[in-house]
């Protein structure tokens, strides 16, 4: 996917995907590259798509273990201005699948920012880790001189509890909630720095690059859910968790890792990131 971002042209491919999305050419490249990546493996029983929302069984050898979920590439809107973009994945166990399971039955998750660099954030049973790709033509030089085209560039990472950075996603919604509006003005009252671009992936991934963060996107009547809690919420929300972050499912308050995926397209609100700031959200939102 990373070489396809590098070479590909960013055109409209004419279609759209079940979302209702224009989808371009390097969403249709790396949904392919996906595909034929988990059609290969003899561990994956079950593959979905955002790009076309529907469980399917790749398991010709009957040995699969895994149900895989993914976002190909997010970002869409913002590819075309060359900014920086992701993929998202969730991997659940055969024992809960994906319909019916929740957020907190993951087995792990990842998440790949491409941006000057391509990092991927994986969580691991003592953690969330970063690993780089290709740091050089060579690869990435390791302390005994050699080169591998993956490194670990991140150890364990830790989110602070506090933040100064915030990330306001569906900032329409402050027309309709009076709290989201109070929320936002007390970061800017309190000089809080403003990050936003506008993908999910690099504004989430922020909180595990400069150790803090919050990202908001409540909804309500005239702004509805827009963030898929299979392809998007869920997998985040576990990296963040096992970074010592925490989450918000913008209705009870509660873990967005304790929301049911009754659905494979389930919409959800999400706040993500430092955990006094997710509390911040709750409070002026009343969610508590």
């Amino acid at each position: 996917i990373t070489e396809a971002l590098r070479t590909a042209l960013v055109t409209v491919e004419g279609s759209t995907n079940d979302f209702g999305d224009a989808q371009l050419s390097v969403d249709v490249i790396a949904d392919t590259l996906i595909w034929e990546a988990v059609k290969d493996s003899p561990v994956v029983r079950e593959g979905a798509s955002e790009e076309d929302p529907i469980v399917r069984n790749v398991d010709e050898g009957g040995e699969g273990e895994f149900t895989v979920c993914w976002d190909p590439l997010d970002g869409s809107s913002i590819v075309d201005n060359n900014w920086a973009v992701g993929t998202i994945m969730g991997i659940w166990p055969k024992s809960t699948g994906l319909i019916g399971a929740k957020g907190s039955d993951q087995v792990t998750a990842l998440v790949a920012l491409y941006g000057p660099r391509t990092t991927v954030l994986v969580a691991l049973d003592d953690g969330t880790y970063e690993f780089s790709y290709g740091c050089t033509p060579e690869g990435c030089q390791l302390p005994d001189g050699s080169f591998e085209p993956w490194i670990c560039s991140r150890h364990a990472i830790q989110v602070s509890p506090e933040a100064q950075i915030f990330s306001p996603a569906n900032l329409r919604a402050t027309q309709d909630l009076p709290g989201y509006k109070k929320l936002v003005d007390y970061y800017m009252e309190n000089r809080y720095t403003l990050r936003y671009s506008g993908g999910l992936v690099p504004d989430i991934y922020q909180a595990f690059t400069k150790g803090m963060g919050v990202f908001s996107n409540p909804t309500s009547k005239s702004s509805p859910a827009k963030l898929r809690l299979a392809f998007e919420a869920a997998p985040f929300g576990l990296l963040v968790e096992k970074a010592g972050g925490k989450t918000s499912d913008g209705v009870t308050g509660g873990s967005i890792l304790d929301v049911q995926i009754d659905s494979v397209d389930q919409r959800t609100a999400l706040c993500i990131g430092s955990a006094n700031e997710v509390d911040r959200f709750n409070e002026f939102l009343e969610l508590n």
